[in-house]
């Protein structure tokens, strides 16, 4: 609930008691007994000394800036080398940013022994003999409290948009005894050290999900120089494609037209993305010469450098589809190259950092020839191998996806615990 919105209801605040105001923790729920709604105003020091690092040229100061706040440390810096003038900061001072609002940044200031703490002028500070300084930070982490923050917020965009101080100090959060402060803080910080610990086991996890296909598709592809299995031959791609086809480019659009895959279409794992599409006037090219039929392989001729040469084995849709000129459309000869088994070949090659090495660039963008392409040397096994093979990886990268997806639902849930957390932390629950 805004409980700044007319200068009358401001009025009202103010002859309404405590515990049946508004908080932006919690909505207007009934305080737990002892806790008392505070405006944050009321933790706002009155005046913030303000410091010019220059005219101190070789003291060292302990900087909180804006970068810094990613390391979970200040810069230790002369202040020489400090372009601007500071804010005095003390120990215990609690710190929230007020630029880019949308990313949460809350600081507690730490005893910095000898050296002078300063900060940016893009904090808002509180202090206050009524707070436990992590208790505060965790309450201006909390969802409820963000949402309320962000409404105090002007400019256009990006690092132009500030939350206003005057707004933000009109916030009203519950505020418990300073004995209950500590104990939710200490039991908050267990907590969330323990949410990281399991959060970082969970993207670990995935990041060994995420590593399997590369390593069963290494098990299957020889290297260029390794000796070839029994049957297995190395021969140029250019003659195993009976086809290789580059697409079209079209700037215009139609709601009602042919799907035309773009650079999007097509992920990191080599599967199709239908979520995104667009779609062309069906007189844009003709549409038999770049229609896609079951068993094409596309090749991700052009996109940035790390990400050219994706692929994927078109294995049908409900419409035609066409493709764009980010394409080459690849048709193996029959009963000598198996779509699946190339698709998955061009898979192993793009993870290897092959066609990144290969590829022209330019700014913003990277290509692969079709000569370039078509010049690799290819492990072709019998076709019947190459089925056997292609079976078998089949197999493998469904088992991958299923992994991935609970490795994603388990990361996915363990998120969300911050924000119940402290939820149930500032409705006096916990």
């Amino acid at each position: 609930m805004d409980t700044t919105k007319t200068p009358r209801h401001k009025e009202d605040m103010g002859r309404r008691p405590a515990s049946s105001v508004s908080s932006c923790l919690g909505g207007s729920k009934p305080l737990p007994p002892g806790w008392r709604l505070v405006k944050l105003g009321d933790l706002m020091p009155n005046n913030v000394g303000s410091i010019n690092p220059a005219a101190f040229p070789d003291e060292e100061f302990a900087l909180y800036s804006i970068p810094a706040y990613d390391t979970g440390r200040p810069q230790f810096i002369q202040g020489k080398k400090v372009g601007s003038n500071k804010q005095l900061l003390e120990p215990g001072d609690v710190l929230l940013s007020k630029i880019v609002p949308h990313i949460r940044r809350t600081w507690v200031v730490e005893n910095w022994g000898q050296r002078r703490v300063i900060g940016s002028t893009e904090w808002i500070v509180f202090r206050s003999q009524a707070l436990i300084a992590d208790f505060l930070r965790f309450a201006l982490l909390d969802d409820d409290f963000h949402r309320q923050f962000m409404a105090t917020t002007s400019g256009v965009g990006g690092s132009l948009t500030r939350a206003r101080p005057s707004l933000v100090a009109r916030l009203a959060i519950p505020l418990p005894p300073l004995s209950e402060q500590r104990r939710i803080a200490e039991v908050l910080r267990e907590q969330m050290a323990a949410v990281e610990r399991a959060r970082a086991a969970a993207r670990a996890r995935l990041e060994a999900v995420k590593a399997l296909p590369a390593a069963f598709l290494r098990q299957v592809f020889p290297q260029p120089g390794q000796p070839l299995p029994p049957g297995w031959q190395w021969v140029r791609l250019r003659e195993l494609i009976e086809e290789a086809q580059t697409g079209f480019a079209c700037g215009r659009r139609d709601p009602n037209g042919i799907i035309q895959l773009r650079m999007n279409n097509i992920d990191t794992r080599g599967n199709f993305v239908w979520n995104d599409v667009l779609r062309v006037p069906a007189d844009a090219a003709p549409v038999e010469q770049y229609r896609l039929v079951p068993g094409d392989v596309l090749f991700n001729n052009t996109n940035s450098t790390e990400l050219v040469g994706k692929s994927a084995l078109f294995e049908g849709y409900d419409e035609p589809v066409v493709f764009s000129n980010h394409f080459t459309r690849i048709r193996p000869k029959p009963a000598v190259l198996l779509p699946e088994f190339l698709a998955a070949w061009l898979n192993h090659q793009w993870l290897k950092g092959v066609f990144a090495s290969i590829c022209n660039q330019w700014i913003g963008q990277s290509a692969v020839k079709g000569d370039r392409l078509l010049k690799l040397d290819f492990p072709l096994p019998p076709f019947p191998e190459q089925k056997r093979i292609a079976t078998v990886l089949r197999e493998q990268m469904a088992a991958v996806e299923r992994a991935r997806a609970a490795a994603e639902a388990e990361l996915e849930a363990i998120e969300a615990l911050p924000a119940a957390l402290l939820r149930r932390a500032f409705s006096g629950e916990l």
